[in-house]
């Protein structure tokens, strides 16, 4: 290939800043993110559902992965000749969003009630617009080969369609009911919250024992005194032989001037060893007792209200926080001489995911999702008997394997799912209220008809991503031909969250699973291990490491080294690390450009330039089948690994060095347009760059086929003899090492006129830095 052929000579070092934003805009202005529009027969598809990013804020390291993984799939399948759709788009994230946008009306002296809901949700839908804006531009910067035409938003037209259909379908065959159930509550945020909304937050807190009154029996023992005041029951294991005589008896008791009546009762949850081996039954507090209370009749008391403060059954202490009732309340006890102990243990308490508040457990009227109802629309099953067929019957495979039994496990502990939120940005529940009459749809049914206040829980809408986003409830074409999903790809700690609720909505709604595969990957923490924080400074910005060594090397670092749902740890050192590797590529592109049509020196065109022409063909098909191997399985890290050890350690060190001998030809730029190809998925604008400064082939690499590892350019011989040659001048480097040649000179070897090594001489003479001479 002539120098002419190039438009200017590459620089020396490649600049992503000179490369990064023009690419991405080539690609996106050719249309092929859009598997309709990409020249020539493709039949098969492949689909990827990209997780929705919430409209709170920007895209941190963790979103970085996901992208990244995502797109080396879709870029690999499309490449592979696949109907390649990676479908992008953005949640709105209900509560988070409403949270952020109440801030800022705080700063400014406002509350939402001050705009009402109409003037409210104005602004949120502003916030949100530019923030998809922001979020969209940072997934671009990342070089995520995603279908913007088919972009899609939780809260748009379509979406809001199908949420309304799902729920419309769930009412009519009784899976969605309104009902009294104890649910989480949070006092400050104002809304319920699902079971794994919540997380637990480690403090320090004491195990009281006392007893209600002193002529109770039973001592008993907890950590929130305060909530005794609604106690109806005291449960004890039916094998505890200490209160055996108590059971099924009850008792009036005077506790802090409330009159109750106790009921023992047995149950096997009871656990003998924590404290007394009995615990007060608090119906109203607590979803195990609220059970155990509807198997033993007991009533229900509340004696904490939405605020979080004690309500008027807990007599004096009414008003109170629950945090100064339960001292007051010990204090009392005490003084009594109710109190038999007071140990100090660390606690797990439970919080809003959202904002830290302390969640509040209690009865409330709410919107659930039956999940152990049997439908005719399941053959009979339930919703969760139809979610756990999917990993018995093997009809979803998890990346890694494990996480398949820790779903199931989930999945067989699940109750019914609270869906409704007292927030008003969302999709608002679509019933109807007039007297004790109810209506389900979008509008009204008539005049004095209310639509019920709240909104759907966010995963309701989310849950509906694969299919919703592809025309349902509409028989659309993409639907039937992207459903199910080839790969749904995400964190392993939204795997109860998300990942669970779209099985069981998509095997209820579509009637087939939502995706093939589940890849799971871990979180990414920093270099000693810790969750990337505000508070430690320890986060790293993707968006920023980027713009310092270009997203090629972010997505390299994100990757090589990494396995699938184990967490990792990254320091800039690793970004920067692959900035050199990107940086190699490029120089070797360079070589290409400089040194194409160098002519060969005398003597070393014949046997070693062929034994080298041979030698990197035949390992060269080997990596193409071992990297294809790696990402079939999911591979992404080993994948990866094996491509930088054949580019850097056997094309460049060895390779590379001989055809500065021998000069580069047709061999040489066949196999470096193989590793273009090879490495395109991982870092896409480095080697569509060169791509295109090299002149190779017309179009796109993006839409370049897959490189096929052709059988027949393997030769074992050939590697053979070219892997001895490398022993020989490994050995001379060492030799040099141990005598401690000085640099410059050349270490001399003496062989006899018949050995092989005459036949490398010039190569083994540059590379072992040695000189032959004959015996």
């Amino acid at each position: 290939m002539s120098k002419d052929c190039f438009m200017s000579e590459l620089p020396k070092a490649y600049d992503p800043k000179e490369h990064e934003a023009t690419t991405y805009e080539r690609w996106r202005d050719s249309g092929y993110f859009n598997p309709d529009k990409i020249p020539g027969k493709r039949t098969e598809p492949f689909s990827i559902a990209m997780p929705p990013s919430n409209t709170t804020g920007v895209l941190h390291i963790g979103h970085a992965m996901g992208m990244t993984i995502q797109d080396i799939l879709t870029r690999f399948e499309r490449m592979r000749g696949k109907r390649a759709l990676w479908l992008p788009g953005t949640d709105h994230a209900a509560i988070a969003t409403q949270n952020v946008v109440e801030k800022e009306l705080k700063k400014e002296g406002k509350r939402k009630d001050d705009l009402g809901r109409e003037g409210f949700l104005k602004r949120v839908d502003a916030y949100v617009t530019e923030s998809r804006k922001t979020i969209n531009g940072q997934v671009e910067r990342l070089g995520a080969s995603c279908d913007w035409s088919r972009e899609r938003f939780t809260l748009d037209e379509g979406l809001s369609a199908a949420v309304n259909t799902a729920f419309q379908t769930l009412f009519e065959d009784g899976l969605v009911y309104r009902g009294t159930r104890v649910v989480n509550w949070c006092p400050h945020d104002h809304s319920t919250l699902a079971d794994d909304e919540i997380e637990y937050k480690e403090q320090a807190t004491s195990l009281v024992t006392f007893r209600y009154d002193a002529d109770f029996p039973i001592a008993i023992s907890t950590t929130r005194p305060e909530t005794k005041f609604g106690d109806t029951a005291v449960a004890v294991n039916p094998a505890d032989d200490r209160y055996k005589k108590y059971v099924g008896k009850e008792y009036a008791v005077n506790f802090a001037g409330m009159r109750r009546t106790i009921r023992v009762v047995a149950d096997r949850a009871v656990d003998k060893d924590y404290g007394t081996g009995a615990l007060g039954v608090t119906p109203a507090h607590s979803a195990i007792d609220e059970r155990i209370a509807q198997r033993e009749q007991l009533p229900s008391i509340t004696v904490i209200d939405q605020d979080g403060r004690m309500t008027a059954e807990a007599g004096e202490y009414a008003g109170l926080s629950v945090k100064d009732a339960r001292k007051k309340l010990v204090d009392f006890l005490k003084q009594e001489k109710l109190v038999g102990d007071e140990e100090p243990l660390q606690h797990n308490l439970s919080v809003c995911y959202r904002c830290g508040a302390p969640i509040e457990p209690m009865p409330l009227l709410q919107w659930f999702v039956a999940v152990d109802k049997s439908t005719k629309r399941l053959g009979g099953k339930s919703l969760k008997e139809r979610a756990l067929d999917v990993i018995r019957h093997k009809e979803i495979s998890f990346v890694p394997e494990r996480f398949g039994r820790v779903y199931e496990q989930w999945m067989e502990n699940l109750h019914d799912w609270c869906i409704s939120r007292q927030i008003w940005y969302g999709h608002r529940i679509p019933v109807w209220y007039k007297g004790d009459e109810i209506r389900v749809g979008t509008k009204t049914p008539g005049n004095d008809w209310m639509q019920d206040p709240d909104t759907l829980d966010t995963w309701f809408s989310s849950a509906l991503w694969t299919f919703s986003t592809l025309g349902w409830p509409g028989k659309t074409k993409d639907l039937k031909t992207f459903h199910p999903t080839s790969v749904m790809e995400t964190s392993y700690d939204i795997i109860f969250f998300w990942v669970a609720r779209m099985i069981l909505l998509s095997t209820y709604l579509v009637g087939e699973i939502p995706f093939r595969t589940v890849y799971l990957h871990g979180l990414v923490r920093d270099a000693k291990g810790r969750k990337m924080s505000k508070s430690l400074g320890n986060g790293i910005d993707p968006l920023e490491m980027a713009d310092k060594y270009g997203a090629d090397a972010v997505r390299l670092s994100l990757v090589i080294g990494t396995t699938p749902g184990n967490d990792q740890k990254l320091d800039e050192r690793k970004i920067a690390s692959y900035r050199n590797y990107v940086n190699k590529v490029w120089n070797i592109g360079r070589l290409f450009q400089m040194k194409s049509d160098t002519a060969a020196s005398p003597g070393t065109r014949s046997k070693t330039r062929a034994l080298a022409d041979k030698w990197i063909q035949s390992r060269m098909v080997s990596v193409v089948r071992v990297v294809t191997d790696h990402l079939e399985k999911f591979e992404f890290s080993q994948a990866g690994e094996k491509a930088y050890d054949f580019v850097w350690h056997e094309f460049a060190d060895w390779y590379l060095e001989i055809t500065k001998l021998s000069g580069l030809g047709e061999v040489a730029h066949t196999v470096f347009q193989t590793i273009l190809e090879l490495l395109h998925p991982f870092m896409p604008f480095v080697t569509e760059a060169l791509w295109k400064e090299l002149g190779y082939r017309e179009g796109l690499l993006m839409i370049h086929p897959w490189p096929s590892a052709d059988q027949k350019k393997i030769d074992p011989e050939s590697e053979r003899a070219f892997t001895k040659l490398q022993e020989v001048v490994t050995e001379y480097r060492q030799r040099r090492a141990d005598q401690k040649t000085a640099s410059g000179t050349p270490l001399e070897v003496t062989l006899e006129a018949g050995d092989w090594q005459w036949e490398h001489q010039a190569i083994i003479e540059r590379l072992g830095k040695v000189c032959l001479l004959r015996s």
